[in-house]
């Protein structure tokens, strides 16, 4: 298996959808317009094997001081083979030296950030309106 990472923003939604959907995303319910906010990411990494889309990450920047990781995502029968690591490495050599890099974790992801260097901010608390339920 040779996985490749692509800054290429061409697909379309019949295979940006299915990986959502697996991941159980809620944003999944909305195709078009989820396509559209990847597609208008700062920057948008994806992870082929082959034809396959398996996964993707994405930033949302100032473009100077501060970048925010909303989406990384792997299709579950790649994940803890290192897609993830090597689609945050893509990411976070774009951001390097950057005064924030921020992102919120699920509890099930949190072990995962900590190996990419990431750590709890402090006192801080994530805060949202969210239109989704999986986080629940």
């Amino acid at each position: 298996m040779e996985i490749i990472i692509s800054e290429s923003r061409n697909f379309d939604v019949s295979q940006i959808a299915p990986l959502y959907q697996v991941n159980h995303w809620s944003s999944a319910q909305k195709p078009e317009v989820l396509v559209k906010a990847l597609l208008n990411s700062h920057n948008l990494i994806t992870a082929w094997d082959q034809e396959k889309l398996v996964g993707l990450g994405n930033a949302i920047s100032d473009g100077y001081l501060v970048v925010y990781y909303p989406h990384l995502l792997v299709l579950p029968s790649y994940q803890r083979l290192g897609v993830g690591k090597l689609i945050m490495n893509k990411l976070s050599e774009k951001y390097t030296g950057f005064h924030q890099q921020i992102l919120v974790a699920d509890s099930k992801a949190i072990d995962f950030y900590k190996k990419c260097g990431f750590e709890s901010a402090g006192d801080t608390e994530a805060m949202w309106i969210y239109k989704g339920d999986e986080h629940s």
